[in-house]
């Protein structure tokens, strides 16, 4: 009788490649998106459950759009990307040596294994070390920014329909708006688009026509980065339109009551306004800095991590960092930075993967810049061509359908843009108290982890994810 030969153990298959993800915005989704094909499994961790498009956020506080067609939910962009998974989690932690992110949501932390990381965790709003205006004048980041923006803008206006002292009801009538880059020169259109137009006939005891909207800036220019001819014009479009524009203005003092200023000679100056809008400066996240003491790199004035110019930190070529968290070149804090360097650290793990030549160092082509002031009217900037009025608004249009992500919110979108542009109403105008006040607490309690239904009373164990599963981390006897 013949024995039968042992069965020869099957040979074990490598572990599939781990790239973590770090935030939802233009550069995660897109990188996410460039690795649908690659040989690896894809975990995005992001603190919040969409993807901005953050452009438009000054249309959703001035009520033509609601948050959800800016804001699509990023489980749902990336559901038929079989590779891809989205964690909840607020990132606080970076671990080079042993290649793990740890993340925080309620119960408690998760860590979770990589084998290469993107981290495009964007910027948040800089005070310049004023951290306290933040109270008095929300800035232009997040859809909890616009939405209480949009409670502020429109809460002012009936704050002044039921006031009989005429010096309060000029202060409540009376919008600042700090910064004059394209946010805030989008936002000054806006609200002047409102008391013009959509609002004229809503009130009885007030006439919305004459608000005061006041654009100030310590720059010398209105759009400084879009050149001499088109800063001219948008200021010339402001002007038109009735915003009064303050340049050379630094502010030095912003509180319930208004914004105190001071001009290059010294010379002092006080806007009383119930409703100011902070629209000046950017600051890196704070995954910058954590990033640059793990890994001996540096950072810029405005917190930008210095990157290789394949968009790796300085030692670590498993680690990418694109968007307004990266510094190169001067590159601008743009959609289209980020997105062209999220699919340029998605094409180097690709050809890393394949055995193949990495595509080298990053190279920005820039498709221009524009900003739009009020309907029928933008500037914008392509390459070598420069115009302002419709035909630039027209551009404008066109480019942000494009970036805005699925048809569905492309056609409600351009519905709301119709109803907006060519009548007279907003659609989106309902406010609450709780967008204003709950902001606040929010604010004073600005360390907490996010709280999530369901999560009260359980474990704050640490949990490692690998290949998809969880498990309680061991402790000690």
């Amino acid at each position: 009788m013949t024995t039968p030969a042992p069965a020869t153990p099957a040979a074990t298959e490598p572990a599939r490649h781990k790239v973590v993800v770090i935030g939802s915005g233009f550069g995660g989704l897109f990188a996410t998106q460039a690795l649908k094909r690659a040989d690896c499994d894809v975990t995005m961790i992001s603190k919040t459950t969409m993807h901005l498009f953050q452009p438009l956020l000054y249309q959703v506080a001035t009520g033509i759009l609601s948050s959800g067609e800016i804001a699509p939910a990023t489980r749902e962009i990336l559901r038929r990307q079989r590779n891809a998974q989205v964690l909840l989690g607020e990132v606080t932690d970076i671990d080079l040596q042993a290649r793990t992110v740890t993340s925080m949501a309620a119960p408690g932390p998760l860590v979770t294994p990589y084998d290469s990381l993107i981290v495009a965790a964007g910027a948040g709003q800089s005070y310049f070390g004023n951290d306290h205006f933040a109270e008095f004048a929300p800035g232009m980041k997040t859809v909890d920014d616009a939405l209480e923006l949009r409670g502020r803008i429109f809460g002012s206006f009936e704050l002044a329909e039921r006031s009989t002292d005429p010096v309060e009801r000029e202060r409540f009538l009376t919008f600042v708006v700090i910064g004059a880059g394209p946010t805030g020169v989008e936002m000054a259109g806006q609200i002047v688009e409102l008391c013009q137009r959509a609002l004229r006939k809503d009130f009885r005891r007030i006439d919305t026509t004459q608000a005061r909207v006041v654009l100030l800036d310590a720059a010398p220019a209105v759009l400084g980065a879009f050149g001499p001819k088109l800063s001219e014009d948008a200021r010339g479009i402001l002007e038109g339109i009735g915003v009064e524009v303050l340049l050379g203005a630094k502010v030095v003092g912003l509180d319930a009551d208004g914004v105190t200023y001071e001009t290059p000679e010294g010379v002092r100056g006080f806007v009383p306004a119930a409703c100011k809008i902070w629209a000046a400066g950017v600051a890196a996240s704070p995954l910058a800095a954590l990033l640059a003491e793990r890994s001996g790199a540096e950072v810029d004035r405005a917190g930008r991590i210095l990157v290789q110019p394949d968009l790796t930190v300085p030692g670590h070529p498993e680690v990418f960092v694109v968007g307004d968290m990266a510094a190169l070149d001067d590159l601008p804090g743009v959609a289209q930075v980020a997105i062209q360097g999220g699919r340029h650290a998605a094409a180097t793990i690709r050809a890393r993967l394949r055995g193949q030549p990495e595509p080298g160092p990053f190279r920005y082509h820039d498709k221009g810049s524009m900003a739009t002031i009020t309907r029928f009217s933008a500037v914008a900037k392509v390459q070598r061509v420069e115009t302002a009025g419709f035909l630039a608004w027209l551009l404008w249009l066109a480019v942000h359908l494009v970036y805005i992500v699925g048809f569905k919110k492309r056609l409600t979108t351009l519905l709301h843009w119709a109803v907006s542009f060519l009548g007279r109403t907003r659609s989106e105008r309902t406010t609450t108290p709780q967008q204003v006040v709950a902001r606040n607490r929010l604010r004073a309690d600005r360390d907490a982890p996010p709280v999530w239904p369901g999560a009260v009373g359980e474990r704050p164990d640490v949990r490692v994810e690998d290949g998809g599963t969880e498990r309680p981390r061991p402790t000690a006897a």
